[in-house]
């Protein structure tokens, strides 16, 4: 950009990713520069930069009045998350003032830092869509006595994380469904579906495992295919507006009458595609994973599993986890009953009333010659299987006073109310 004297105006960030790209969460510091190239002596009045961030939503719709009679109707809606306001050169602005210093910028190279904090808040995820965006940058106004200000402006890429390192996001996904198909010329039957994925939370790049079982019992030739959605919903003037966009699909082979088809663990890899924004008032980024039947002349017989694209991908422990959680789930839903291990009889655990007085004859000794205390747990684990005694109607500990004979003694009454 080549505007008189100024040969360049930019904003650069200090921060950037592995992709060389300005990446922030809510709460971060924001640093960088501004570069401003002269080919001679420059009088500037300020240098200023704003940094906005903005969720913004935006179509039309056409309406009838009446006859011959039609009108457009606009939707828009803004919600600001960021807005801050420094000068770099000069002094701020004030309306009260109108006159301000100069400064004089010499020919060549001259760089000026700025900062500053996100909000602690929860920011919505940059996203760009159909009908809506959300956007952050830092625009740098160049101000110079009698000329028009030159502009420069820097995007920069805000996410709000989510971790699908959560129980809610660990959970796995299952249900069924099943369709009956009638024709007036030939009988039919009823076409299941049952399908399940290990987890609800996914990142970009990672493939779903999809678990089904398709059982076609009517008269016609059906396919089950599986495809991810993204679900793109914009709100403005108490109406929402919905796009849904197809990202990636798989194909099973067609099933013909009266045959079943299994998916264990058939893969669907998601490509690069926005997390989900969840907490914006305005737009709503969802996902979906739609397991169907594909019926022709007929209404597939679809299955959709909601999925949440979060940012923070799987832990190693999570995996372990999951996968442990996904077997047992798994054999529920397969109808493989595990089958708990049978607990020893009670003649293997019985120990002999000799064995046992020689075990207390030990713990004795072991008392009086001080013996380390860690011995014991020998004896302990062998009196946690001792049998119990055995019964019988006749007293072994009987008392004195009624075996004697001679005088009748009776135990006081323990139940005063009778």
């Amino acid at each position: 950009m080549v505007l008189g004297k100024v040969r360049v105006l930019a904003v650069y960030f200090d921060s950037l990713n592995e992709n060389n790209l300005p990446v922030f969460t809510g709460g971060d510091l924001v640093s960088g520069r501004v570069v401003v190239e002269v080919t001679g002596d420059v009088r500037v009045k300020r240098l200023d930069i704003t940094a906005r961030g903005v969720a913004k939503v935006r179509w039309t719709e056409s309406r009838n009045a009446g006859a011959n009679t039609a009108y457009t109707q606009n939707y828009t809606e803004e919600v600001e998350y960021l807005h801050h306001y420094d000068t770099l050169i000069g002094e701020e602005r004030d309306e009260d003032c109108p006159e301000e210093g100069v400064t004089v910028l010499h020919a060549g190279m001259h760089e000026f830092a700025f900062s500053f904090n996100l909000p602690q808040m929860a920011l919505a995820t940059s996203f760009e869509g159909k009908h809506g965006s959300v956007r952050y940058w830092v625009k740098a106004e160049l101000h110079r006595p009698w000329l028009l200000p030159v502009k420069a402006k820097k995007e920069f890429i805000v996410f709000e994380h989510i971790d699908i390192n959560t129980p809610l996001l660990l959970a796995p996904q299952a249900g069924t469904k099943e369709k009956t198909l009638c024709c007036w010329f030939c009988a039919s039957g009823p076409i299941s579906l049952s399908a399940k994925i290990e987890r609800k939370g996914y990142t970009p790049g990672e493939s779903i495992q999809i678990f089904a079982e398709v059982e076609n019992c009517s008269s016609r030739v059906v396919v089950p295919k599986a495809a991810l959605y993204q679900t793109q919903t914009f709100f403005a003037k108490g109406k929402g507006k919905q796009i849904q966009q197809l990202v990636s699909n798989l194909r099973g082979d067609p099933l013909l009458q009266g045959k079943s088809q299994s998916w264990e663990g058939k893969l669907l890899k998601i490509p690069p595609v926005s997390p989900s924004i969840l907490d914006c008032p305005i737009i709503r980024v969802e996902y979906v994973l739609a397991v169907y039947v594909d019926i022709p002349g007929g209404l597939n017989l679809s299955l959709p599993l909601p999925l949440v694209i979060g940012t923070i991908p799987l832990h190693s422990c999570s995996t372990r986890t999951s996968s442990i959680s996904s077997n047992c789930s798994t054999l529920n839903w397969l109808s493989l009953s595990q089958r708990p291990e049978a607990p020893p009889s009670y003649s293997d655990l019985a120990i002999s009333e000799c064995h046992r007085r020689d075990c207390l004859q030990g713990c004795d000794r072991s008392d009086r010659e001080g013996e380390d205390q860690g011995s014991l747990l020998t004896y302990i684990t062998e009196f946690r299987y001792l049998p119990p005694p055995v019964y019988s109607e006749v007293d072994p500990y009987p008392d004195p006073e009624e075996t004697n004979g001679t005088t009748d003694v009776r135990r006081p009454d323990m139940c005063p109310s009778r």
